[in-house]
């Protein structure tokens, strides 16, 4: 008996959220994404920015699309490991330590993965202790709290922990939980569209025209693997798969229907892209609506704005908590899927 979409869906995204994959740090991601694309007979090969592209020919060679979602997690880098063994991190992507709170994290070493305590102090303190204020006046930042791995500096230096290394939330931590339809978890952004391009894979055999799939690299920090391959291979449109955040300031009110953005914060999105991508949705017969997000930007939109593709688009799925905790329907995935299964063939 075959396995409901649904389920496949969860199950797939569950592997994928549990590699730690900050960004420039992808390498746990990376061998598993190969390794997928290998198990299904899909050839694939990695750039030297990071990027994971499997290549399709298409039945016509009149254009190239590329389809990117971003394989790498938002969370930490250590900015110095201090004598007394505690570690002090700073932001990766758009991290907040009052989001992950009190609670394990991993440290990426070079030969070991440490586990450490996202520590903000005691509560049982007055004012004369600086923590006080977190209780009561102000959120705590990446610069008041710290790393406490109980071990010595020459400890953590040895296991390859220094300026640079990355920190996420930790493993144990990060399992996806399921709510009927939804699915909770920390780093849906983006492995949930890393899933969907993963069943592309499996299924387009051949698309209608050219078809890159680009796992793509660093886009928390910059679309840079984006910005790379872009600028390696001519491409005459790209859609980025992503993440399309819940807010009472944008008209997203349905969780199942994905989200196609006009713009964001770093441009305008092609119009003309946008309503091939609608009357693909009406033929596969999903709902789609629109937004203009302020405080966001997508492999799609830098890109453009680089001036590396002519026609950019962004497909989302709508999500609560962005980068925190994410909670997501998995209808918007499936019809995301479905959506550009239709395009593309």
């Amino acid at each position: 008996m075959r396995e409901p979409f649904r389920d496949r869906l969860f199950r797939l995204i569950s592997d994928l959220v549990l590699c730690h994959s900050p960004s420039g740090a992808e390498q746990e991601i990376d061998a598993f994404i190969l390794s997928r694309l290998n198990s299904i007979g899909v050839e694939a090969a990695q750039d030297d920015a990071g990027n994971i592209i499997a290549s399709l020919r298409g039945a016509s060679s009149i254009r190239t699309t590329a389809i990117t979602a971003h394989k790498d997690e938002i969370g930490g880098i250590v900015k110095r490991v201090r004598k007394d063994g505690k570690v002090e991190a700073r932001k990766l992507g758009g991290a907040f330590p009052w989001v992950y709170g009190e609670g394990v994290v991993d440290l990426l070493g070079d030969r070991l993965t440490i586990p450490a305590i996202l520590s903000f102090g005691s509560r049982h303190v007055c004012h004369e202790s600086p923590q006080k204020v977190y209780e009561e006046d102000k959120p705590p930042k990446w610069d008041t709290v710290w790393l406490d791995t109980k071990l010595s500096k020459s400890e953590l230096i040895e296991a390859g922990v220094r300026p640079g290394t990355r920190m996420v939330i930790g493993r144990h931590r990060k399992a996806p939980f399921r709510m009927g339809d939804y699915i909770a978890s920390y780093a849906l952004d983006n492995k949930a569209a890393v899933a969907i391009l993963l069943l592309l894979a499996e299924t387009l055999k051949t698309p209608a025209a050219n078809l890159d799939l680009v796992f793509s690299a660093q886009e928390e920090v910059g679309a840079i693997g984006a910005l790379y391959y872009t600028r390696q291979k001519r491409v005459d449109e790209l859609i980025a798969i992503e993440i399309a955040p819940k807010s009472a300031e944008y008209p997203i009110e349905s969780d199942e229907e994905p989200v196609l953005l006009s713009q964001d914060g770093y441009g305008m999105y092609d119009e003309t892209l946008n309503q091939r991508l609608a009357e693909a949705a009406r033929k596969s017969g999903v709902a789609v609506q629109y937004a203009v997000l302020s405080q966001f930007g997508s492999d799609a939109s830098v890109t453009m704005k680089a001036g590396h593709v002519p026609k950019a688009a962004c497909l989302g799925f709508p999500a609560d908590n962005t980068h925190g905790y994410e909670i997501a329907h998995l209808g918007a995935l499936e019809a995301c899927y479905q959506l550009l299964q239709t395009y593309l063939s």
